[in-house]
């Protein structure tokens, strides 16, 4: 089932070039239920590898994805944000002081937090969130945001890319 999730992933990149690819990461970046960026973004490499795109344009193009989930997701944040959170500390009490710290340590941190964080699996895509509820400096988040997408991205795309036809074995 694996072998025929993979090879379909390549059938729509085949088919559909640079918008699979960017749709895909895009979902993964808002987190919504796809193909994990850490799947697509090896076989975008391969893609690549193989001849069917460049890599510099196939890494731009997940890096444009992944900054405009981002940049979804901290608007989310910066216009409802409060108020979800709010409703959620009102349900769940006892999660308030982890909660608190999270968005303390982005305070404090600021675009130092918010570049470790894309780094980090699972915190890279929530982190949007927070920074837009405390506010964070627009331009800022999005320096650090996306030089830390473009490390991220580089490290998996670049796996596929110059790992080639093992990634594919590997991910199957």
């Amino acid at each position: 089932m694996r072998d025929m999730t993979m090879e379909m992933i390549m059938q729509y990149f085949a088919r559909y070039g640079g918008i699979a690819i960017f749709v895909i990461v895009l979902l993964e970046y808002l987190n919504l239920p796809g193909f994990p960026a850490g799947v697509i973004m090896p076989l975008a490499g391969l893609w690549a590898a193989r001849g069917n795109i460049r890599f510099i344009p196939a890494l731009l193009i997940t890096v444009a994805a992944g900054l405009t989930g981002s940049m979804i997701l901290y608007y989310l944040g910066y216009k409802g944000g409060e108020l979800f959170l709010q409703k959620y500390l009102n349900k769940f009490p006892k999660q308030r002081p982890a909660i608190e710290k999270k968005l303390e340590w982005i305070r404090k941190k600021g675009s130092v937090g918010i570049f470790v964080s894309k780094l980090v699996p699972m915190v890279r895509t929530l982190v949007s969130i927070p920074a837009g509820v405390s506010k964070m400096n627009l331009v800022q988040y999005t320096l650090s945001s996306t030089l830390g997408i473009m490390v991220w991205n580089l490290f998996f795309v670049g796996a596929g890319y110059y790992l080639g036809d093992a990634v594919l074995t590997y991910l199957a």
